[in-house]
């Protein structure tokens, strides 16, 4: 008996990673219980005139779709197509959608996450930065909050007059940060050293923007973290940028599974199903614990940003009002560790970083990572580490599925 192929209709943008993750697990449920066919139509802006409109659901109904997974910021469309009478899931819960189940990220959980690595880095205080028109950066400024002020921090939430419109994430994107004048005048207020939560990626772009433009350093006295993950912007942002990591695939297989309980029949199902996050992805931009000394914020900056070039201890007395012996002194005592082994810890991140994204030479990582000699990294690799490069090298190739690294840049 031949199975008949469900005719599945999309409405997901696949621009950033986080949609194309969901559409990855909608894809694996069906090839686990299908087989579907799929006809994606796309993110669907908020402000799309009627005739769009018509002709998205005159698609849907020539190519006679049995169900539909939207993820859509067109709150009229999407009624219209419930008007279709087909299954249908919600990937957006904000939609509110009555009797049409959902799935979404645990907003609360994400923020918890976020607030508890700013936390443990000492910050005592925390900013959250969004937009008000946003659903989802509502949910999180409220969760981050709460959670921070049942542990009695002050919590400051940028709140815009003008932040209101558009309300759809990709107009936003479309037109950029519209309310510079106003984040950065916030921005400039707020006490430091500071902890803050971005809505997202891109505001966590914006956020590391103007702390850069106005001085501020980063990590040092403002940590800054956001969520989605979304790889290629996150590793774009100097300091590149870190992030809580939803479990999309996952939001996208339960996604699947419930538009097909819904084709098979089942009415009993849950209004709203919430994904927990992978977890936080750490870079650069809450790489730093909070510090009140501020000479040894900027020695500690200066190390970060200049690590690989090979500096030494009396480049960075040159950034910093202080002897020797008192820099050595104040930054054992704050950081735990001495200026020379915090430069050499940085360069072996750094080779670890090269070692695992590229096919590099150990001449070509040698010279990129700040050491003068190749003989002279291995040696402080190997006793950091206990392999040697070639050695990492290989483990992470082999955590990878891959024996080569003609995939790596």
């Amino acid at each position: 008996m031949i199975t008949q192929r469900l005719r599945v209709g999309l409405l997901i943008e696949t621009h950033h990673s986080y949609e194309r993750n969901l559409c990855r697990g909608i894809a694996a449920y069906a090839h686990a219980h299908g087989p579907w066919y799929f006809y994606n139509l796309g993110g669907m802006p908020d402000d799309m005139d009627d005739s769009l409109e018509d002709s998205v659901v005159s698609r849907l109904k020539k190519w006679d779709a049995e169900g539909l997974i939207v993820r859509c910021e067109n709150y009229h469309l999407v009624e219209r197509l419930r008007d279709l009478g087909l299954p249908m899931v919600d990937l957006l819960a904000w939609n509110d959608h009555k009797g049409m189940p959902a799935v979404d990220v645990d907003h609360k959980v994400v923020a918890q996450l976020a607030a508890d690595q700013l936390v443990e880095r000492g910050f005592q205080r925390f900013a959250y930065c969004g937009f008000d028109s946003l659903y989802y950066s509502k949910q999180r400024a409220k969760y981050f909050s709460e959670y921070l002020s049942s542990m009695g921090y002050p919590v400051d939430v940028f709140d815009s007059e003008r932040n209101t419109e558009p309300t759809c994430s990709m107009s936003l994107e479309r037109r950029g940060p519209i309310d510079v004048d106003e984040l950065e005048k916030w921005i400039c207020a707020l006490p430091l050293p500071i902890g803050i939560m971005a809505c997202y990626d891109m505001r966590g772009q914006h956020v590391l923007d103007l702390c850069s433009k106005n001085g501020i350093l980063v990590p040092e006295e403002a940590a800054v973290i956001a969520v989605g993950n979304d790889d290629v912007p996150c590793e774009m942002c100097d300091p590149t940028l870190s992030s809580v990591e939803p479990n999309t695939r996952k939001m996208g297989y339960e996604a699947a599974k419930l538009l097909h309980r819904q084709v098979a029949g089942e009415t009993n199902l849950p209004e709203i199903t919430l994904i927990e996050p992978l977890g936080v992805v750490l870079r650069q931009s809450t790489d730093a614990f909070s510090i009140a000394d501020s000479q040894i914020t900027v020695a500690l900056h200066f190390i970060r940003r200049h690590a690989s070039e090979g500096i030494c201890v009396s480049d960075v007395l040159g950034q910093v009002r202080l002897s020797r012996s008192t820099l050595e002194r104040r930054f054992m005592k704050l950081v735990g560790r001495s200026p020379k082994e915090e430069i050499t810890r940085l360069q072996i991140k750094r080779v670890e970083q090269l070692l695992a994204r590229t096919n590099y030479s150990l001449a070509e990582i040698a010279n990129l990572s700040g050491f003068n000699y190749v003989a002279y990294m291995c040696k402080v690799f190997k006793d950091k580490t206990g392999m040697t490069p070639g050695e990492y090298r290989k483990v992470i190739l082999s955590e990878r599925g891959s024996g080569d690294t003609s995939q790596l840049a």
